[in-house]
């Protein structure tokens, strides 16, 4: 079956960044249609009922990196998206017993590690400020579009506005932020602080969806990643969108809907329609031909120029990049819906034991701990100790779970998309689910006997239920030579693919992944400036 429908843009994928995509284009005016594989928008923040009675975020399932201005020009709030602070402690169970509680203010971390060790309490303040100093300066790169390397004048200024923003920082900050784009987390922590629990805690999300040794160069960056975004106007608070992650991408596609733009679901792209070397729209899989003035993907660079085009169409050395392109997050992700919440040892000691619950929960107590679970993983397997962070959003959210129930998001690393010995996730998936269920009991003797359902994707699910080659939660790994002016590859940092009416809209362009909407933000930019320039192939 093939029919025609002409469409300014059509947009391969509805996940956050597609639908973003999609919102600014519609507001500028261009007839505008979404694909989606499966049967609901929103990619990877989908909310979803997984056991009966128990829904929760499938995929991504924490809000903090969302911009501001995605939020305020799609009118997010107004069609429906209520972000919920996160103002809970965490809690970092240790392995000798007891707990670090992680209170959201400085001066609460402060007393807690005053309880073990003087000296980092001392230091902590100071350790924060150079960290939101880097934050700062990322963030202000977000909504900009790289240069191209080899570019012409336009690129060479992009170089110098850089540049010139370098070099108005102090020697230390400047010094402190080359640090954070180049050190391990582990040699930056270990030159802060003496105390393992909290280097343990502080290196999580530098190895969140970074299948990589914590003394890996370049693994601070993916910290800083993790805290430059804002909810609320707040600058690094992490929320809870009411509903799921789900919500937000919803409103998503109400409000691009609302400005005209079209959106299908079960409708799977198989390949882009390439002519005389440009993009003029796309087959799906069911042979439908749906023809437009040019192509946005919201998929990753490896799915994009490998499986959904001719190699013929792309010049062989964009391919070798492409090709080289990593893909590994290491992530193993489940939600389970439990008939009580977990106790975990040291609760007892304090006035209100569900505050810490009310954060998130890391298994990770050192860097030790951390670099061991890289090990076990990276010969093909996982870790006889995972990293699990957890989090129970049916504390703030009542919506998502049956009255005095709850349920859980359990966020693991580190998982090798790649087996050794000829096994498949298919054949282990269920036994390593009861292995992270095994971890987290340890620390929480409760936590298995309330399991009343549970739901697992292993880095197989991920890629194959949606699309994350390899399992990789950002489309592609966060590391400095894949970042910026080199995301996905030399010369097409600018959300333009290297075919005319080709773009990319996705996380495996700047600024990379988390749900924060500026990569769909950005490249609707680009193609409303094409589009007003007439610089789009006829």
């Amino acid at each position: 079956m093939t029919s025609r429908s002409e469409h300014d843009v059509v947009i391969i994928g509805g996940g956050h960044n597609g639908l973003t995509t999609a919102g600014y284009l519609s507001r500028a005016g261009l007839k505008t249609l979404v694909l989606e594989r499966r049967g609901i928008v929103g990619g990877a923040a989908v909310t979803e009922e997984f056991y009966p009675g128990f829904r929760n975020s499938v995929c991504s399932y924490v809000v903090g990196l969302l911009h501001p201005n995605v939020v305020r020009d799609l009118e997010l709030a107004a069609h429906g998206l209520d972000i919920i602070e996160r103002t809970g402690t965490t809690l970092l169970p240790l392995p000798e017993g007891g707990a670090m509680f992680i209170p959201p203010s400085i001066e609460g971390t402060e007393r807690e590690v005053q309880r073990f060790s003087p000296r980092d309490a001392e230091r902590y303040r100071a350790f924060q400020d150079e960290i939101r100093s880097a934050a700062d300066i990322i963030r202000d790169t977000l909504l900009e579009t790289p240069p191209n390397l080899g570019g012409g004048f336009g690129d060479l200024l992009s170089l110098l506005k850089m540049g010139n923003r370098f070099r108005k920082l102090s020697t230390s900050r400047q010094e402190s932020f080359v640090k954070l784009m180049t050190m391990s987390i582990g040699d930056y922590l270990n030159e802060w602080f003496e105390c393992d629990p909290l280097k343990g805690h502080l290196a999580w999300d530098s190895i969140v969806g970074n299948m990589v040794s914590p003394y890996h160069p370049g693994s601070a960056y993916v910290l800083i990643h993790h805290v430059f975004g804002e909810t609320n106007g707040k600058k690094g608070v992490w929320g809870h969108a009411r509903g799921g992650m789900g919500a937000i991408t919803q409103a998503m596609a109400r409000s691009a809907e609302a400005k005209g733009a079209e959106i299908r679901v079960n409708s799977p792209v198989r390949e882009v329609i390439v002519e005389k070397g440009v993009a003029r729209g796309v087959v799906l899989e069911d042979g439908t031909v749906i023809r437009a003035r040019a192509v946005a993907a919201n998929v990753g660079p490896k799915l994009l120029y490998l499986k959904m085009m001719d190699p013929s169409s792309l010049d062989s050395e964009f391919i070798r990049q492409i090709e080289s392109w990593r893909c590994r997050s290491g992530t193993f992700r489940m939600n389970v819906a439990l008939s009580e919440l977990p106790s975990f040892d040291g609760l007892d000691n304090i006035d209100n034991s569900v505050e810490p619950l009310n954060g998130g929960i890391h298994i990770c107590s050192s860097l030790d701990y951390l670099e061991r679970a890289y090990d076990d993983a990276k010969r093909g397997g996982w870790s006889e100790e995972p990293l699990v962070s957890m989090i129970i959003p049916s504390l703030c959210d009542d919506s998502l779970a049956p009255a005095g129930q709850h349920v859980a998001s359990l966020f693991c690393q580190h998982f090798n998309p790649q087996l050794a010995g000829g096994r498949t996730w298919d054949e282990v998936k269920e036994g390593v689910a009861d292995h992270v269920i095994a971890t987290v009991n340890r620390y929480a003797p409760n936590f298995k006997s309330s399991i009343l359902g549970r739901q697992v994707l292993s880095p197989l699910d991920l890629e194959r239920e949606f699309g994350l080659v390899g399992g990789d939660i950002f489309h592609g790994a966060l590391h400095l030579d894949q970042l910026w002016a080199l995301r996905p590859a030399a010369g097409y940092a600018q959300y333009r693919g290297p075919l005319r009416n080709l773009y990319m809209c996705g996380s495996g362009t700047h600024p990379g992944g988390g749900v924060t909407g500026v990569p769909g933000h950005n490249a609707a930019r680009e193609i409303i400036k094409d589009f007003r320039k007439r610089r789009l192939a006829a």
